[in-house]
């Protein structure tokens, strides 16, 4: 095959203007480009694999960018190039160019995420059925970004079978960034599936598209759009101000947690999809809770009141008792404090043994280890892990530091 006279080929060719031409020679052009990007995975592949972009000084996605291609395109490949090696369906529907690159890009990265989740590697067997499972989904129509939330629930439940990581929910991998670059401000993020959904969920009601002042549909973009609606959410939600006390008042920015009663482990966001039952757990320390019966068809039949596990009282009693983090102490508001401790005794509360490990501090992770007990004063009391202290006894809050459990 002479690719230089079928890219001449390409060239020249006119596009019909007849409807059933022109249908018929878009859905080849789609498969021509399919198949084509998935000789270019395995170019990639190759290219990573003879090592001769690192003895040219550069590296395989460099080399990629250097000779036309774009940046994301050029990962993607390498990427693709090395995950089909294990997936042979996919591999074939790629070659036959049934599946587009951002499908099987998908397919590789969940089975890739499911890998990653279980505390051992996965068997070529399961490996097979997850494969199965998601293609089934993409040759059915499914987006690409489907089935990666389909992944990160097969994901969840490979974590829960085996007591894999969760990195979806994993707060010491979040990074934010950003930089001045010609008088803008330029920055990426990469956040947990927690903080993910809140920005989902406060972003969501002014990112939605509004009509011209003639009648007209949106002319902003969806980034254009987005990019409004995080300028009036700083707007409307910056500071204590505009609704209630800021330190004792709930979250403004809700989120929909819906936790199968019989399966809490299957419980999911609205917006980032499946999670772990200890992050629905985190989240409902904080929470209103509503129960609601579905019939066997999922209707729903009837739903219970709605129920606050810590209302705006309580919030203020936990100030004026702990003053600032039990922990660490250190010089944070009194409202941060409250809200750290609102999550942790309403863990308390949730978990069976009465008692719950610290999650999270601003500046740092909290090795989850420690664990809060209520003393018979009516104080939160710590206990370190048995690492630190080898008969764990229990030490006082930070306000309290200089006492004992037997004060």
């Amino acid at each position: 095959m002479n690719i230089r006279a079928t890219t001449e080929d390409m060239i020249g060719l006119v596009v019909p203007d007849d409807p059933g031409d022109l249908a018929s020679l878009t859905k080849d052009l789609i498969t021509l480009r399919n198949a084509t990007e998935s000789k270019l995975s395995v170019c990639a592949a190759m290219i990573d694999r003879l090592g001769f972009a690192k003895k040219a000084g550069t590296t395989p996605s460099k080399w990629l960018q250097d000779n036309g291609a774009a940046p994301a395109s050029a990962s993607r490949w390498l990427r693709i190039g090395a995950g089909v090696a294990t997936l042979d369906r996919t591999a074939g529907y790629f070659r036959d160019g049934f599946l587009s690159t951002e499908h099987v890009d998908a397919v590789v990265k969940g089975i890739k995420q499911i890998n990653d989740r279980s505390e051992a590697a996965i068997t070529d067997e399961e490996r097979v059925v997850f494969e199965k499972k998601l293609l089934t989904h993409a040759i059915s129509g499914a987006r690409p970004t489907e089935i990666e939330k389909i992944a990160q629930g097969l994901g969840n439940q490979v974590a829960h079978d085996t007591g894999g990581p969760t990195p979806a929910e994993d707060p010491a991998l979040n990074k934010l960034d950003y930089a001045f670059s010609e008088g803008r401000l330029v920055g990426r993020f990469d956040v947990d599936a927690q903080i993910g959904e809140k920005l989902y969920a406060a972003l969501d009601l002014w990112s939605r598209p509004r009509p011209e002042p003639d009648g007209s549909d949106d002319a902003r973009s969806d980034t254009q759009r987005r990019a409004d609606a995080l300028h009036r959410l700083l707007d409307s939600g910056g500071g204590a101000g505009g609704g209630g006390d800021g330190l004792i008042s709930a979250p403004r920015t809700e989120v929909n947690v819906s936790v199968p009663a019989d399966h809490p482990e299957r419980a999911t966001l609205a917006w980032m999809g499946p999670i772990t039952e200890d992050l629905a757990k985190l989240l409902a320390c904080d929470s209103s809770m509503a129960s609601v019966i579905l019939d066997q068809h999922g209707v729903p039949i009837d739903m219970g009141p709605s129920t606050r596990l810590f209302t705006g009282a309580v919030r203020k009693a936990i100030i004026i008792r702990d003053q600032c983090w039990v922990k660490w102490g250190a010089p944070v508001s009194a409202g941060w404090a409250a809200r750290d401790a609102v999550r942790n005794e309403g863990a308390q509360r949730l978990r069976d043994e009465g008692r719950v490990r610290m999650k999270a501090h601003p500046q740092r992770t909290i090795d989850t280890a420690w664990e809060i007990t209520m003393g018979s004063d009516g104080h939160p009391w710590l206990i370190p892990p048995a690492e630190m202290d080898r008969q764990r006894r229990p030490l006082p809050a930070y306000n309290r530091r200089t006492m004992t459990l037997a004060a």
